[in-house]
């Protein structure tokens, strides 16, 4: 088994083979983890959580359902949730625009340049930032349509674990936003903190 630490607010690129299980863990409780995968062989083709919940009927992934690629390809099933159920496959990854667009004008790290970062670590450029799979995420879609993410209840050691289907480079990033945004908290109050990583 291989364990890799994901530094809080960094991002890690992992090859993953056909077979293999993927756990990603929060061992302080409720770090949100965003997640993109990759076709190895392909890196034009990548998780796509719209073409996955549009066929499982679900915007919210249960035990048993199958990740998508957006050739509509079985890339990962989800084997087991020890999160309640607490992720989110509508936010789009942050970004430094998002920043700005909430009053935070200096640099800040953020889920699309930690995707970046660690696809480049293995020598890869990313051109286009995939929609993730948002794990440890409390959203929620209100009655009227209003989308909101309270601060997720996720407790420590929480975790998901996942399949391949394919031969992968799966990405994990933890999720650097800090902001005091009413509505939406997207971590907890603790602080932005490490994620684990298991591949067996």
């Amino acid at each position: 088994m291989d364990r890799i630490t994901v530094p809080a607010a960094e991002g890690r690129a992992i090859p993953v083979a056909r077979g293999q299980r993927v756990r990603v863990i929060t061992p302080a409780g409720h770090q949100a983890a965003d997640f993109f995968a990759y076709n190895a062989d392909d890196l034009n083709e990548w998780l796509s959580p719209m073409h996955s919940w549009v066929t499982t009927r679900s915007i919210k992934p249960r035990p048993g359902d199958q990740f998508l690629s957006r050739f509509r390809r079985p890339m990962l099933t989800l084997i087991e949730d020890k999160a309640g159920g607490c992720h989110d496959m509508l936010i789009a990854a942050c970004d430094q625009a998002r920043y700005t667009q909430f009053g935070h004008a200096a640099p800040h790290r953020s889920c699309a340049a930690n995707l970046a970062e660690a696809m480049a670590a293995l020598g890869h450029k990313v051109a286009v930032t995939p929609q993730p799979v948002n794990f440890f995420t409390n959203t929620h879609v209100e009655a009227d349509g209003k989308l909101i993410s309270p601060p997720n209840p996720v407790t420590p050691g929480s975790h998901v674990e996942l399949e391949a289907l394919m031969n992968l480079i799966v990405v994990v990033s933890s999720c650097p936003f800090d902001l005091k945004v009413p509505g939406w908290a997207i971590n907890a109050g603790g602080g932005v903190t490490e994620l684990l990583v298991e591949v067996r």
